[in-house]
């Protein structure tokens, strides 16, 4: 069954919700902030096709771990390398190549930030695109699921 992590939009907490013909409220366990929630036919079946919170149809797909992590083993390695000469960053490029391979992927969306777990048309959704990222958080340009291409 696919997993959805909505972003609060009051607290920046992770609100878990599993798709369901009744879930129509999604509620904040920190602030207590109410999220409205609809959940097309697709997702029911484990497909996704629609945000749920924000009714958009751009998505990306990344690695899901945790980024503040990843940052703070690279500054730790780098500031190690000092005295290690750079023996710490090869061992993080080992830990992140294991890492890579083990850890399954994500699906985000572009607007809001929900993620989704266990999809199962994870095939057919593109990586991070910037230009994509920009177009749509800055100017609420709406790409309904298709592809940036030039």
């Amino acid at each position: 069954m696919m997993e959805v992590t909505l972003t609060c939009d009051k607290c920046r907490s992770a609100v878990s919700v599993y798709p369901d013909n009744q879930a129509s409220i999604a509620k904040c366990s920190v602030c207590e902030h109410e999220h409205e929630v609809q959940f097309t036919e697709k997702v029911l079946k484990g497909e996704l096709d629609c945000c749920p919170k924000c009714d958009r149809k751009d998505f990306y797909k990344q690695k899901d771990f945790n980024r503040k992590i990843g940052v703070t083993l690279f500054v730790i390695a780098a500031i190690l390398s000092i005295w290690t000469y750079g023996i710490t960053l090869v061992l993080l490029w080992l830990a992140d190549l294991v890492l890579y391979n083990k850890i399954p992927d994500v699906v985000s969306c572009y607007k809001c930030e929900t993620l989704f777990r266990k999809i199962k048309n994870l095939q057919n959704i593109e990586g991070f695109n910037h230009e994509m990222n920009d177009r749509i958080i800055y100017s609420n340009q709406d790409f309904e699921g298709k592809t940036l291409s030039h």
